[in-house]
């Protein structure tokens, strides 16, 4: 069980680390923009590829950072049934959703995804803008990291589930546990 700890602690450590730090991404997308902004309307012209930027920063981040919300209980679900419910049965509720709904999901991504993004990448992929960045097979790249870290943090919520079963959460940090719950 001390195993199932670790990988848990150590996928949420990569998925923190990704969050935390791509999230900065945002106050770059804003001053961005803002500069966009003041080229176009203050001193009348723009700069295309600093368009480009701002959009593919947005794409980065979003996908990059889409298994932190998930370790983070910060994702949409059906609160009315998920919230009073027992800790067993939240861990029941998240085996059946990773193994029913998100792995499956994160498999069809990635399936029609792989070509998609090694078709970019052999084309070295830019802009379709005129005056726009190259580089848009890095900007693609992000839909397969998306599925690495989502699929990860889900194998994580599945370990967690099962040490829940066995009623060994106390061997997780409190910030990897279940929140607050009624018992």
């Amino acid at each position: 069980m001390n195993a199932l700890a670790f990988i848990i602690r150590l996928i949420g450590t990569v998925n923190r680390l990704v969050g935390h730090t791509l999230a900065w991404l945002s106050l770059a997308m804003v001053l961005i923009c803002f500069t966009v902004v003041v080229q176009r309307y203050a001193l009348g012209f723009t700069l295309l590829w600093m368009q480009d930027l701002y959009v593919w920063l947005i794409g980065a981040m979003f996908t990059a950072v889409a298994g932190f919300p998930l370790l983070r209980y910060d994702h949409v679900r059906v609160d009315i049934v998920y919230r009073p419910a027992k800790l067993r049965t939240k861990a029941i509720v998240d085996m059946i959703g990773v193994f029913l709904f998100l792995l499956p999901f994160c498999y069809v991504v990635w399936t029609y995804s792989w070509n998609y993004v090694v078709r970019s990448w052999r084309l070295h992929e830019g802009s379709p803008n005129v005056g726009g960045m190259p580089g848009l097979y890095i900007l693609k790249t992000f839909i397969l990291i998306f599925v690495v870290l989502v699929a990860l943090q889900g194998i994580a919520m599945v370990a967690r589930s099962i040490l829940v079963l066995r009623g060994q959460e106390h061997l997780l940090p409190q910030k990897l546990r279940y929140p607050a719950h009624q018992e």
